[in-house]
């Protein structure tokens, strides 16, 4: 039997207890904070947005994966999304979007994603400052450049200390400043989809000021068709280091001009792999932020922390598609209305049913603003070590969302004509009837507590708590949608406990249990009946009030570490984690051509749960680093329920339902996934390295009863090489996709026929990229 198809059948308890056999798993490279001790090298963890707060990994009872600025250069990774994947346990990707800077990020079943109207489960903290966008708690990815980031850090499980989104985990990351990256470094690379990317950075400190200045340019005309994309970001950072005090200015700006054509019906993709339904699907993003961070040490054992920040965003999308309206039965030359009534142009004219498509036009403003206080404290309590953390976060957010419809028409793309559709721009024929304006208002607010006391030499107890308050209010500014204003609060107290038990110097145990919170979005609530269906990400109706979703997950697990003579180490994780969302919200389709039409609901219960195992290591003085990381998910449905999904082939006829049982598996994600990657240094001159990833096979979005079949998995080997010139200069290629695979990395139910008249299966493939190589340059001074 081949390694690759032993890898898709494999057997997870096998799996799990071979790798059990071998020390079993580990978390990802040590972070640059670390410190030496009896039990070896101990990674340091920010156990809090803020800074000031840190504790021993062995201390905490979650599992931790944390990389450094070495470990991105390392594995040359497009940006933090592409990192994420290819290196840390548990995290999988579903290109949705088709576009490799806008992908839906999953970690343990929870997801943090670009795309408005996502269930997001993540939260993403860049500088203490959550970056979890105003509107719908969207994570842009491409706003967040790999090159500026000096350590990055995955906190597992329903941590409620990093506030809403948190169900699954939180992402920290820590940009570079000129302390941590003094010199400069210049970059370019170039090669296949005529992606060319180049990097500037320069970083400089005199021992108490410091600078640091980033510039990063994107551009590649992508893989399929009409895929241009484009990316720029911007980042400068004062710093000032006063002895224990310390303060950070960080400002930022990117502009990006996305185009992701999403998923294409399976029976195109089969003919023409590089293909698109409908193009565009544009995202332009203007962003600006600042951030300000500071810490106070007023004693030995105390210090106090502060952050500020003010971001600023525009996004503009713009989407071509199927038409939504039909010839009127009575007229067939003009359209209609689902109730038979004619549609109007903004002249107040009947719309000629010459409009096969439309253009959906949507502009978002967003402004947040707030900031945090902590005070953490490191005086013993009753003669055992102890820290306890105090802290308050504001956050005040508006966002005002216009959108419109155009009318328009198909046009097959010139070079591929029968399976790649654009849509007409600039027609100048709108539908006032579908136009949106709307303002949000958001007030998230929060208070924690956060205790870690040492009971014995090797016993540790954590406890936490933190009170949530969101307020959400929406109103209607066209004048013609009232019935849109609404006013909407959420609160809770989330507890969290757990201990940790260093049972020797290379073994460390840890079991704890949490709970954290997740507000309906503006977006979910505006859009909550099936009675008034809404189109994402265009228009919303008045709907009932959603119940928050409430996060309880319980961890165990063994972890340690051995270090030998002659640079030889190796670092182990095993660990079980159980998370059951209490009213889970789902987006429930009642048409479109990719079942882009529906409301949210709450469903009810849903659990993931799952083992994780991976291991890690160095040997030969250091010049072989190897990992090796499996997770095995059982991401399930725990409540019973009617569903709409109106493009599944197995819904009721007459109301588009399906029955989704007690123990169907949630759509979109793998149930087993190994990852497993080297990097050996031949001599001072040449280095080569090589990862692979397997995905299991996953169910299709809008087949939550599983009944449609499973969309494959697969196995992609990638490799990558460095070649130095003296100490300043070297070259660097990149391989992905060695054996030029064919596979797809996310699935969905639609309504193939709405562009191909004869094509009858349901079943739409975001398709994964194939072979690709680039080479490039680098300076380093």
């Amino acid at each position: 039997m081949s390694c690759s198809t032993w890898l898709t059948g494999v057997n997870p308890r096998a799996l799990a207890g071979a790798l059990l056999l071998v020390t079993a798993g580990v978390d990802a490279e040590p972070a640059p904070d670390k410190a030496e001790s009896d039990l070896g090298t101990i990674t340091v963890i920010g156990i809090t947005p803020s800074q000031g707060a840190t504790l021993p990994e062995y201390a905490l009872p979650y599992n931790v994966q944390s990389a450094g600025g070495d470990d991105f250069e390392r594995s040359q990774a497009l940006d933090v999304s592409d990192y994420l994947n290819r290196r840390l346990a548990g995290v999988s990707i579903n290109s949705a979007q088709g576009n490799p800077l806008q992908p839906d990020v999953q970690f343990r079943g929870f997801t943090g994603t670009p795309l408005l109207g996502g269930s997001e489960g993540i939260s993403v903290y860049v500088d203490g400052v959550r970056v979890n966008e105003v509107f719908g708690d969207s994570v842009n990815w491409d706003l967040i450049p790999e090159e500026a980031m000096s350590k990055m850090t995955l906190l597992s499980g329903a941590n409620p200390i990093f506030g809403l989104n948190t169900l699954g985990g939180a992402v920290q990351i820590q940009t570079k400043n000129g302390f941590t990256e003094p010199g400069t470094h210049a970059q370019t690379y170039g090669g296949s989809f005529r992606r060319f990317e180049t990097t500037v950075e320069r970083g400089a400190n005199d021992g108490r000021w410091g600078y640091y200045l980033l510039a990063n340019r994107f551009d590649e005309a992508g893989w399929r068709d009409l895929s241009r994309s484009s990316a720029t970001s911007f980042l400068g950072t004062l710093s000032w280091r006063g002895g224990p005090h310390t303060f950070d200015l960080h400002l930022s700006h990117s502009e990006t001009d996305l185009i992701g054509n999403g998923a294409q019906a399976i029976q195109a993709l089969q003919a023409s792999p590089t293909s698109v339904f409908t193009s565009p699907d544009r995202t332009q993003n203007n962003y600006s932020g600042v951030t300000a961070q500071g810490i106070y040490q007023w004693a030995p054992q105390a210090s106090f922390s502060a952050t500020a920040f003010a971001r600023q965003g525009n996004t503009r999308s713009y989407n071509g598609d199927a038409t939504s309206f039909d010839p009127c039965s009575t007229a067939p030359d003009i359209l209609c209305e689902t109730d038979g009534s004619p549609i109007a142009n903004q002249n107040g004219s009947p719309l000629s049913a010459e409009f096969d498509a439309i253009n959906n036009i949507g502009l978002r403003r967003q402004l947040s603003y707030g900031g945090s206080l902590q005070a953490v404290f490191k005086r013993p309590v009753f003669g055992l070590t102890n820290q306890l953390v105090a802290g308050l976060d504001y956050g005040r957010g508006r966002a005002d969302y216009r959108s419109v419809v155009e009318a328009s028409f198909l046009v097959p793309y010139a070079n591929n004509p029968d399976f790649s559709f654009g849509t007409q721009p600039d027609t100048g024929m709108f539908v006032p009837a579908d136009a949106l304006a709307v303002h949000v208002g958001n007030v998230n607010a929060g208070f924690y507590l956060t205790d870690t006391v040492s009971l014995t030499g090797k016993l540790s107890l954590t406890g936490s708590v933190r009170y949530n308050r969101t307020h959400t209010t929406i109103s209607d500014r066209s004048g013609f949608n009232p019935d849109l204003d609404g006013d909407h609060a959420f609160h809770r107290i989330n507890p969290a406990v757990g201990l940790t038990y260093q049972a020797s110097a290379s073994l460390n145990v840890y079991a704890g249990y949490s709970e954290s919170t997740r507000a309906p979005t503006p977006v979910e609530l505006t859009c909550a009946t099936p009675d008034s269906p809404c189109k994402l990400p265009n228009q919303f109706l008045a709907d009932p009030e959603l119940r928050q979703v409430i996060a309880k997950g319980i961890e165990l697990g063994l972890r340690g570490q051995h270090t030998q003579d002659r640079g030889a180490s190796l670092r182990w994780h095993l660990g079980w984690f159980r998370t059951t969302n209490v009213d889970d919200i789902i987006f429930q389709s009642t048409g479109g051509a990719q079942s882009n039409e529906g409301f949210y609901a709450n469903v009810g219960d849903t659990r993931r749960q799952g083992v994780e195992a991976a291991i890690s290591g160095k040997m030969f003085t250091g010049r072989l680093e190897w990992y090796a990381n499996y997770t095995h998910l059982e991401a399930t449905f725990r409540t019973a329920f009617l569903e709409s999904s109106a493009n599944n082939p197995n819904s009721d006829p007459d109301t588009g339902l399906i029955q989704v049982r007690v123990g169907n598996r949630i759509p979109g994600l793998p149930r087993d996934s190994f990852k497993f990657g080297v990097d050996y240094q031949l001599n001072a001159s040449l280095s080569l390295g090589a990862d692979l990833h397997s995905n299991s096979g996953q169910y299709y979005r809008g087949d939550e009863s599983n009944l449609s079949g499973q969309i494959a998995g697969y196995r992609i080997l990638n490799a990558h090489a460095r070649y130095w010139f003296g100490e300043h200069f070297k070259i660097f290629a990149r391989l992905d996709n060695v054996f030029d695979r064919r596979y797809d990395t996310f699935g969905i139910l639609g309504d193939p026929a709405e562009i191909f008249p004869n094509f009858t299966d349901a079943r739409f493939l975001g398709p994964g990229a194939p072979r690709a190589a680039w080479l490039g340059v680098s300076m380093e001074l």
